[in-house]
């Protein structure tokens, strides 16, 4: 790889960082750690790297021994594995320091970047790198790895860091100050209509700005990467998918949805394109608690990571949009050991069940016409399951306390349900 192009990329995005505006977002990373930053395109990936490498600056180190390299830059096109230690002489040619920090940004671009990364690992270099895919942390990379890097998955915006960001407060005396309540309110509306993309929050048009990502995902992501000639069969199925949040589906069912349209597809092809998606940290899974293996696999319940990616498929669907902010908020804070739990049997069917906090949770919009049926579920969950601590309903507005058959149910609004105020699971109060 020419040096001089090298050097070109690396000193033009030193100048983005020096001038890019930093974020304040709730991650926190040890010194002189390797880590591989991986999540959703638009997340705030990047511009974690970016608040690292100023803060290694404000700590002492020169602009020269930030060596930060973006593979989505044209220039590096027909960039390979072979060149990768191109950039390592490219360094020593910009700094004498002895301590070099390399940032390697959407690295899965390159076929064979973890044996680039293992080496560099095992030569004591200070590394940082981001990706898209959830392949990046599969066990075949982490077996090349070896287990010397750090994973974080880096999501959208929570509704905490919405707030933050826009300057609205949240803390203890908000709550107890009507104004400030509806400008809460207001917000979370906003993130649940729009989604938690970072750069997309004070734009006019947000709706837009989605789209423009979704179709980066869709195009970048899963079709070029993966290699799906069926196109038009992948998009009605993440339109499926989007119509039928809050419930299970089978892939044979998704496969029977794509053919009624006249699109060509089978039920290989939709286990497949689900995958593509779910690396892509478009879509992501809760499994039945109580089902079978087999079928803990074949009908899961899908959403989607960000509430503004699914609003671009739905027209007045305010639950699944509700629910969908749900999942994400317990998705962020419990990572795979969030299920649902559905019988046939007993005819139990909770949205959300928690087993590590013992604590079953339903969405309801609003309790006007649901209560009975959300309220009994949650009731017979509990008496014929042992240890329940916690019965929660979240709605859109309503907050109050049910107390039957001696059983508590907690009904809160969604604003302070995904607000994350506090370390325990949730304390409004």
């Amino acid at each position: 790889m020419n040096h001089n192009i090298l050097k070109q990329v690396i000193l033009e995005q030193i100048e983005i960082i020096q001038n890019a505006e930093i974020i304040s977002r709730d991650y926190d990373f040890e010194k002189n750690i390797n880590y591989i930053l991986v999540g959703l395109r638009r997340a705030g990936k990047s511009t974690l790297l970016y608040k690292i490498a100023r803060e290694l600056v404000e700590a002492g180190c020169d602009w020269s021994q930030i060596i930060y390299v973006n593979f989505e830059d044209d220039r590096l096109l027909g960039f390979t594995k072979d060149d990768f230690n191109d950039i390592v002489e490219t360094a020593y040619e910009l700094t004498d320091a002895n301590e070099i920090y390399y940032f390697f940004d959407e690295i899965q671009i390159i076929d064979g970047w973890e044996h680039f990364a293992r080496r560099m690992a095992d030569q004591k270099k200070h590394v940082y790198i981001t990706g898209s895919n959830a392949k990046m942390l599969s066990s075949e990379m982490e077996k090349v790895l070896g287990g010397r890097y750090l994973s974080k998955m880096i999501m959208p915006f929570s509704f905490r860091e919405t707030l933050d960001y826009k300057g609205i407060s949240h803390d203890e005396k908000a709550f107890l100050t009507s104004s400030k309540v509806a400008k809460i309110r207001r917000g979370c509306q906003e993130y649940i209509m729009g989604g938690g993309f970072p750069e997309g929050q004070h734009l006019s048009n947000k709706r837009e700005y989605n789209k423009s990502v979704y179709e980066k995902v869709l195009l970048g992501d899963i079709i070029e990467r993966e290699k799906v000639n069926n196109k038009m069969a992948l998009r009605l199925m993440i339109k499926k998918i989007a119509e039928t949040v809050m419930h299970e589906i089978s892939f044979n069912t998704l496969a029977g949805n794509v053919k009624a349209t006249g699109t060509k597809t089978s039920t290989d092809s939709m286990i497949e394109y689900t995958a593509y998606a779910e690396n892509a940290y478009l879509l992501f899974r809760n499994r039945n608690y109580v089902a079978k293996f087999a079928e803990k696999e074949s009908t899961p319940r899908f959403y989607f990571y960000d509430n503004g990616i699914l609003s671009l498929f739905l027209v007045d669907k305010p639950s699944a949009l509700l629910e969908n902010a749900v999942a994400v908020y317990l998705k962020r804070r419990y990572g795979d050991e969030v299920y649902y739990f559905k019988s046939t049997k007993t005819g139990i069917d909770i949205d959300f069940y928690l087993p590590e906090e013992s604590c079953a949770i339903q969405v309801a919009y609003n309790l006007e016409t649901a209560e009975d049926r959300e309220t009994k579920s949650l009731l017979s969950f509990a008496t014929k399951t042992e240890g329940v601590k916690r019965l929660i309903i979240v709605t859109n507005e309503e907050e109050r306390t049910i107390i039957k058959d001696d059983l508590t149910i907690e009904v809160i609004p969604v604003y302070k349900f995904i607000i994350e105020r506090n370390l325990c699971f949730i304390d409004y109060d």
